[in-house]
């Protein structure tokens, strides 16, 4: 089966694409424009081309490396070479190459060629309102009154200072509208940042429990709003370093249930005698991350340890701690091979939580594969992920004769077949007896498929798991598995 996939998958594509444009190698590699190699190197001059839009000084604030000091040269190549993925991790741009010349037997310019990417963006909405693709098709029956759509603006370079703005209106099985504003820098040095967002959603139809592992949705007879959800939420962050992140955000929520919920699952808002929870939080958040490219990464790490306290000052509503890790890693073993490994856990303080908060897996991005139909909620929660990858193939195709906009003229296209074994385990303190076949037990999964990583770091997961339940799927996903 993997074999026909991939054969089908390697000529659809090929012939599609030499049809259209002209195929070239992608050559990723990195080397000085002349042979020589001295001892050491110095770096007169930093010179940037192609950033049309962006400031220079959002590339520089990536640079490892300054002007008129002495560098060992192996070092230094080591040291280009990661900027160079720090700097595409940006995802301001499609391209980009960083190259020294030499002007001299131990001295070089540095020249940083970039490819711009279209930073404005209007688009459509439209988009499955369920957990992934195969929960709508197989628990939901294709149900396409369970789309959401709408318009989404978003500005991911506004001023060319690496500013993000999101506005999105959405219609459809959730109603909502989305406001989002970061500026990644407040001051000179480039440490300090903040973002503020604001949030707000309504539904007819929402899940108020799960049974048999998975979950019950309801609808009242009126078809009227059962939830209204208002959020906004300010943060702060703190970069120092290249590859460490911290963020404080100060948020505040306020849910509103109909009264009918209530009736169907009294928990609902874990004994609230109103029909409303509100609550302030407070969350840490720490984040390493040293991955080579972000979006599907094949070399690097990534950590990120996350403690949120809801219900701050008043605690009448809410009163909890929640903990999350998240750990991957990222092996390199051939040119052809890596290795990928993930390990996340999520860990609430209190026995019982408000569905509003529920935890486990079969949430994002708490997968375990061969369990993607499936719901198993608790307190705590671990799954470790692990992916064996080979690269089918990586190019690029050149479209400029029939796209005029330089900002879509390459196309990148990237296979890889993978082969996967994920397992953890939830812990349901309260032991509910209409999930009990895969709460408080080992699961794992198994099997095989190809992820394509495409033009602007889009990334699809073809895959076909089996989990130690005796089930077997094909299921489909928009993003990488972690």
């Amino acid at each position: 089966m993997v074999s026909i996939f991939k054969n089908i998958l390697t000529i659809t594509f090929l012939v599609f694409l030499v049809s259209i444009g002209e195929i070239k190698a992608q050559d990723t590699s990195l080397s000085p424009s002349n042979p020589p190699t001295p001892d050491s190197v110095r770096v007169n001059n930093i010179f940037i081309i192609g950033n049309e839009k962006t400031q220079k000084n959002v590339i520089l604030r990536e640079l490892d490396f300054t002007t008129d000091f002495f560098y060992d040269w192996e070092t230094f190549m080591g040291i280009i070479q990661a900027d160079q993925q720090k700097i595409y991790n940006l995802r301001l741009f499609t391209q980009v190459e960083v190259t020294p010349l030499f002007t001299g037997d131990n001295e070089v310019e540095i020249l940083i060629s970039v490819k711009e990417r279209w930073y404005v963006l209007p688009s459509v909405i439209f988009q499955l309102a369920d957990r992934n693709f195969t929960e709508w098709w197989t628990n939901q029956g294709r149900d396409w009154s369970r789309v959401n759509y709408g318009l989404k603006l978003s500005h991911s370079n506004v001023g060319g200072r690496n500013e993000k703005l999101r506005f999105s209106g959405q219609m459809g099985f959730t109603k909502g509208l989305d406001i989002l504003y970061s500026k990644p820098y407040i001051d000179k040095k480039q440490n300090h940042g903040l973002a503020v967002q604001l949030t707000y959603a309504d539904q007819k139809t929402i899940p108020i429990k799960s049974e048999n592992n998975r979950q019950v949705f309801f609808t009242n007879d009126t078809e009227s709003v059962l939830r209204k959800n208002f959020a906004t939420a300010l943060r702060y962050t703190y970069r120092r370093t290249f590859y460490n992140y911290h963020f404080l955000t100060l948020g505040y929520n306020y849910t509103w249930i109909n009264p009918e919920v209530l009736t169907e699952n009294p928990d609902y808002l874990q004994n609230n005698e109103n029909n409303n929870l509100r609550y302030l939080y407070l969350q840490y958040s720490f984040r390493h991350d040293n991955r080579n490219v972000a979006a599907y990464a094949t070399q690097g790490e990534y950590l990120q340890f996350t403690a949120t306290k809801y219900g701050i000052i008043y605690t009448e509503d809410l009163d909890e701690v929640e903990v999350n890790i998240v750990a991957n890693k990222y092996f390199p073993i051939s040119d052809k091979f890596h290795f990928a490994a993930g390990l996340t856990g999520v860990w609430f303080l209190s026995p019982q939580q408000p569905y509003t908060l529920v935890r486990g897996i079969g949430y994002s991005p708490n997968f375990i594969r061969g369990y993607e139909l499936n719901v198993i909620e608790g307190q705590q929660l671990y799954v470790q992920k692990n992916s064996l990858r080979y690269k089918l193939f990586d190019l690029s195709f050149d479209i400029s004769r029939f796209m005029p906009l330089d900002q879509f003229s390459t196309i990148p296209f990237k296979a890889y077949l993978s082969a996967n074994f994920d397992h953890g385990s939830v812990t349901d303190r309260n032991n509910i007896p209409e999930n009990a076949r895969l709460t408080n037990k080992y699961l794992f999964g198994y099997g095989a498929g190809i992820d394509v990583v495409a033009i602007y770091d889009m990334v699809l997961r073809f895959e076909y798991s089996l989990n130690n339940q005796g089930e077997g799927n094909f299921f489909f996903n928009f993003k990488a598995a972690f």
